[in-house]
């Protein structure tokens, strides 16, 4: 009896902690935490309407996946904006989405293709909308749903995570208005050379999307001291 008492009250202490951990990745996403500030753990609690142990094992959790680090006698903070960080986000990209694509191409099917090309339109959708956050949620829908077909679960999740860094961490707009348009027609490129199952020519234009993204990123971080927001990815 005592065993299953004990099991009952570890689920539901996974439970708040991972209610903890979504609620403070909503607070990131609205920009309400930002890079390299302080956590009040008692203030992130009174706003989840939590107590403060699953906060803390959320944030624990967050500094394991690069978003959170702890200071002995000083508590928790946000890993600061990183020029080095992003430079090595989008290596990593570099290497693992252009290298699904022979998968991708060789299982996707009719359903997979009307799911593409669904993530495909929400996105140049998205363009006409005047806030960033859904343009660039529209944007990793996109390039998610084209490494997930691949299959290759380990390659995917390593790819979410560094998803969630841009997008939580450093999400935002760095790039001018006018950059969206190129965005799309890489989309849509890519998205046609699939449809050929041409992975050659798909994993070229990937390739130098991403290229030519970093390439705008880090130039425009450069000049915006301070700012930390990236554009669409």
């Amino acid at each position: 009896m005592a065993k299953v008492e004990k099991e009952k009250n570890s689920d539901q202490n996974g439970e708040r902690s991972q209610k903890a951990y979504k609620g403070i990745r909503q607070l990131l996403y609205l920009k309400e935490l930002v890079p390299g500030q302080k956590i009040s753990c008692r203030e992130v609690a009174d706003k989840l309407k939590m107590s403060l142990t699953p906060v803390i094992q959320a944030l624990k959790l967050m500094e394991i996946q690069g978003f959170v680090r702890h200071e002995p006698n000083r508590g928790f903070f946000l890993t600061p904006f990183s020029m080095e960080e992003v430079k090595e986000i989008y290596e990593l990209r570099h290497l693992i989405e252009p290298a699904l694509l022979p998968a991708t191409i060789s299982r996707i099917g009719k359903s997979g293709m009307k799911e593409l090309k669904t993530a495909l339109d929400a996105h140049v959708s998205a363009g006409q909308e005047p806030f960033m956050q859904d343009r660039l949620l529209r944007n990793v829908e996109f390039h998610l749903t084209l490494a997930a077909l691949s299959g290759l679960d380990t390659h995917i999740r390593i790819l979410r995570q560094l998803y969630n860094l841009l997008f939580l961490k450093y999400g935002g707009n760095y790039l001018p208005v006018a950059f969206t348009s190129s965005v799309n027609d890489d989309h849509q490129r890519i998205y046609d050379a699939v449809c050929e199952r041409n992975v050659a020519l798909a994993q070229k234009i990937l390739t130098g999307h991403i290229a030519d993204v970093k390439e705008r990123v880090l130039e425009s971080a450069e000049k915006m001291s301070g700012k930390v927001d990236i554009p669409d990815f």
